[in-house]
């Protein structure tokens, strides 16, 4: 779902808005199917393939942004650092290639790879192959010498074996009315998170909201020019106040609250979720400077846009999840 349509569902889904009860009888055909599905795979009548490697899924059972591709991003230099060889692996949703699996190259447009997957290549470094059957884009990843894989929104995809799942939650706004699709947000029930590995819950939550889980938060980290060049620090802020601030986004008030969390004055410019911006949504008649995600950045980078900056946010994990994580890839 994308547009003004989708955002309004969406909250009102995470509100739960008495209009979307009658879509209940929708939920239950909704959780029908994807508790068949889960079935096949537990009792082996389907198979899911197994990477010769350990995989760590990394995902959500919520629609909308939840912090996910800043813990991947983590992860991998995290593993970098550790000695491992990470490869990162994704749908690519938003993108459109001419052929699959598709290394993310220092010049594949974010129009081929997606957005998440053309801004994890440049924070991390790393591998990062981009297939719709992740099973065929694990095998290119191990062709390249990964020896530990992680995929990115890959919770939902059973054909692909795992041996870590790690789910994130955004704190504020939790699991909605825990209701599934189409009358919540969930893709998955509730009762999914009992059988993960891991949930890390990003931000501040609700009191009594998954209060026993890990917890992690995006630290904002310095400034960067959209036409490229040196990141500058937080401060002194590298432009004038007020500015255009725009988040095409999962939670674009994530984006803005950040903002204000630094004191930052700016006028709001939400746009849906992977949304392909032109040079117009760039363009205001005031001449004021504009700030972005990095997510929004990589679909921005050739388009004309003066005094435009970028901000870069890295994940932080609890010291907690990260001896956690640890122990567990001393027994992979």
């Amino acid at each position: 779902m994308s547009g003004g349509f989708g955002e309004r569902w969406l909250e009102a889904a995470y509100a739960g808005a008495p209009w979307l009860w009658p879509l209940r009888p929708l939920e239950a055909l909704y959780r029908r199917a994807i508790a068949r599905r889960a079935r096949a795979y537990a009792e082996g009548r389907r198979r899911p393939w197994r990477a010769s490697v350990p995989v760590i899924v990394v995902g959500n059972i919520t629609l909308g942004g939840t912090g996910k591709s800043p813990l991947v991003a983590w992860l991998a230099r995290h593993l970098s650092e550790a000695g491992w060889r990470p490869g990162i692996l994704s749908r690519g949703y938003g993108g459109r290639a001419d052929r699959y699996p598709l290394r993310v190259e220092a010049d594949t447009p974010a129009s081929a790879c997606g957005d998440e997957p053309r801004m994890l290549a440049d924070q991390t470094g790393v591998p990062v192959v981009v297939d719709p059957k992740r099973p065929r884009g694990a095998r290119r990843l191990q062709d390249e010498g990964c020896d530990i894989l992680l995929a990115d929104d890959g919770l939902q995809h059973l054909p692909l074996g795992r041996d870590l799942e790690l789910v994130v939650v955004d704190g504020r706004r939790g699991l909605g009315n825990r209701r599934c699709l189409p009358a919540g947000p969930l893709r998955e029930p509730a009762e999914r998170l009992e059988s993960v590995d891991a949930v890390v819950v990003n931000g501040s939550a609700r009191e009594g909201v998954l209060d026993d889980r890990y917890r992690m938060t995006l630290a904002p980290v310095g400034w960067r020019p959209l036409a490229g060049g040196e990141r500058r620090p937080l401060t002194p802020l590298p432009f004038a106040e007020p500015v255009h601030a725009l988040a095409g986004i999962g939670r674009p008030a994530r984006f803005f609250e950040t903002l204000e969390s630094l004191g930052i004055a700016h006028w709001t410019h939400p746009f849906a979720d992977h949304h392909r911006f032109t040079a117009e949504d760039l363009t205001f008649a005031d001449g004021r400077p504009l700030v972005m995600t990095a997510k929004d950045a990589v679909k921005c980078r050739d388009l004309p846009a003066d005094d435009a900056w970028v901000l870069e946010v890295e994940a932080v994990p609890d010291p907690d999840f990260v001896a956690w994580l640890d122990a567990r890839l001393a027994t992979l």
